[in-house]
């Protein structure tokens, strides 16, 4: 069997923290990356998994031999409105620079721009930060009363926690709160047939939306790449193992349409 390594970025979080002594107490070494290049003895590491941001990620996944598991860009916008509680719509940002109506707007599954609400498309990031031709998410505005963080491997949820109540950060296991099972049932609708397929490995952030008079419903956040996900308050061993499947340099073939485009790095 081939010993895996976790590698980090050089950016020191709670997180990296976590899973490096996770790992360590399974016997798998940890190490960091310091610079955008991987040493030449590191290279096409046979046993190499990765946590770190997706665009470090995008430096040095290929040097390590890595394929990297994400839900497809427009996966959020494909699932059906008893879902998402929300209309959403994946498109050029090009295109969103010419709305003129207040929308949350936040890039699928990067982080090269702030998600949030832009009151119009003007004020959307130009052409000179982000090309016209990047997707972007568009959605109405809602109002979650809770979130959830939920780390999903082979459709079943592993670990989870709350991270914000209210859009204040408060979290906790997720087997601290009373919505535990609603959020487990809720999640399980999304690994139903016919449901828009996710990978074998990767998080998904639930919660309860404020429907005014007919109170909260469960919705779909949004989903995330496990080797780029902060844990909370999720149990490390098992996020661990999301993470291994979720980075690895060779993905199950059930999971080909799921990897990540690496860009080539140059210099």
């Amino acid at each position: 069997m081939t010993t895996r390594t976790l590698y980090l970025s050089p950016r020191v979080t709670s997180t990296a923290t976590a899973l490096a002594a996770a790992a360590a107490r399974r016997g798998i070494p940890s190490r960091t990356l310091h610079a955008r290049r991987v040493p030449e003895e590191h290279r096409g590491d046979p046993g190499a998994a990765l946590y770190a941001g997706p665009l470090f990620a995008d430096t040095v996944a290929r040097e390590l031999g890595l394929e990297l598991l994400e839900a497809h860009e427009d996966w959020l916008a494909t699932l059906p409105y008893e879902l998402t509680r929300r209309r959403i719509e994946c498109l050029a940002i090009g295109r969103a620079r010419e709305l003129r109506v207040p929308a949350f707007v936040k890039p699928p599954n990067d982080k090269s721009f702030p998600a949030k609400i832009y009151f119009d498309g003007s004020r959307l990031p130009g052409p000179d930060a982000v090309d016209d031709d990047a997707l972007v998410l568009v959605s109405d505005i809602v109002a979650f009363t809770a979130e959830f963080r939920l780390f999903v491997l082979d459709g079943e949820v592993v670990t989870g926690s709350r991270y914000a109540v209210h859009g204040e950060m408060d979290i906790a296991p997720l087997e601290s709160d009373p919505r535990r099972a609603e959020a487990l049932d809720f999640a399980a609708r999304l690994f139903a047939p016919k449901v828009p397929a996710l990978p074998s490995a990767v998080v998904v952030d639930v919660g309860t939306v404020d429907e005014g008079a007919d109170g909260t419903a469960w919705a779909v956040v949004e989903a995330n790449a496990a080797w780029a996900s902060g844990h909370y308050a999720c149990d490390t061993d098992a996020a661990l193992d999301v993470l291994l499947r979720a980075a690895r340099p060779v993905a199950d073939p059930v999971d080909a349409p799921f990897l990540r485009p690496l860009p080539t790095v140059v210099g």
